[in-house]
């Protein structure tokens, strides 16, 4: 008799998902064992992400403009990720309170939109915004307010690096899916280029006499989210991360509503679930702040990869270095527990 049921594309993936064991899922029961298995998952999720250059090319930096503005000075930075590709980004330093140096560092990512200018402060015309807006409510600016160092850079396919049709289309028009497909074709992804940009920016971090690189933070909405996500479980430099309108399970999430192509790394599940993922930040903090209402990001989802995430901490005796924040909107940022937490960290 002909089933309804196998015409549903959704149910059809879901009965895949729940059939599809995952190699590398956290089944360690000593701290030891653990370790172990981060090294190798580690590895695994950086060779599914497309793998990383194996001779790192030189930085090349070059600060191109240096603005004053009341309570921070801004510098709009570049430096060399790859070659043949550049990262332009802003390096921010509060002067409202008296600051140490060096001091704790942010690398601030944003989502689709608009890219870095939308987190700090820039309007489309080039003003500055008075107050904070967007769904990405200025997190950078906030970052300062509450005494960071920033670095703010622009994102793999966003902003001022995208492909000239993405330029005609205005501000909010992305690269992300050719050059998402580029990368498929090409046997890496969007997710593994993106990280790269962010591990060579804490290499940039690394030459400014204002950091201190062993209070480095990294924070990302969305898409900054997901780079901010991946980053921290690779780039061990990292000692908190956090993650708003992201953390979720890749079922509930990127597997059943639709995405963006920039979200996807192939295979990931026959290895391992979000949750696992977050379990390479393990034992450093990681923070998640997920709305009520958020769409394409389910809050029960969230709730469950923070208490399977929450679970993998124990091993390492460092369940109170994750957090959760669950707030009355949207998908946006929050912001309020964040920083609470970051306080007791960096």
């Amino acid at each position: 008799m002909h089933n309804e049921k196998h015409l549903d594309t959704l149910a059809f993936s879901h009965h895949l998902y729940d059939e599809t064991p995952r190699e590398l899922e956290f089944r360690a029961t000593t701290t030891a064992e653990a370790e172990e298995w981060q090294q190798v998952l580690r590895d695994k999720l950086i060779e599914l992400m497309g793998g990383f250059p194996t001779t790192k090319c030189e930085l090349q930096p070059e600060i191109l403009e240096t603005q004053e503005f009341e309570g921070y000075n801004r510098e709009t930075v570049s430096f060399q990720s790859r070659p043949n590709m550049d990262v332009y980004g802003y390096f921010l330093t509060p002067t409202h309170k008296e600051i140490p140096s060096p001091n704790a560092t942010i690398l601030c990512l944003a989502g689709h939109g608009r890219g870095v200018d939308d987190i700090v402060g820039i309007e489309e015309d080039g003003t500055m915004r008075e107050e904070y807006g967007g769904y990405q409510n200025d997190f950078a600016l906030q970052c300062l307010a509450h005494g960071y160092n920033v670095l703010a850079i622009e994102q793999f396919g966003f902003g001022h690096r995208r492909d000239e049709v993405a330029r005609g289309r205005g501000g909010g028009s992305s690269s992300c899916q050719p050059s998402s497909g580029a990368a498929l074709l090409l046997g890496q992804t969007m997710i593994g280029w993106r990280v790269y940009d962010a591990i060579r920016a804490y290499d940039y971090l690394s030459t400014r006499p204002e950091v201190d690189m062993n209070r480095l933070g990294i924070m990302g909405i969305s898409g900054g989210g997901t780079t901010s996500f991946y980053t921290a479980a690779v780039d061990q430099r990292v000692k908190a991360a956090v993650i708003s309108g992201y953390f979720n399970t890749f079922r509930d999430s990127i597997l059943s509503i639709s995405h963006c192509m920039d979200n996807y790394i192939p295979n990931v599940l026959k290895y391992a679930e979000m949750y696992d993922i977050a379990g390479l930040i393990a034992p450093r903090a990681l923070f998640a702040e997920s709305g009520t209402e958020d769409t394409i990001f389910p809050i029960d989802a969230t709730r469950l990869a923070v208490e399977r995430a929450r679970s993998i901490y124990k091993h390492f005796n460092a369940e109170d270095n994750v957090g959760l924040e669950v707030f009355e909107a949207g998908h946006s940022f929050y912001g309020v527990g964040a920083f609470e937490f970051l306080k007791n960290i960096l």
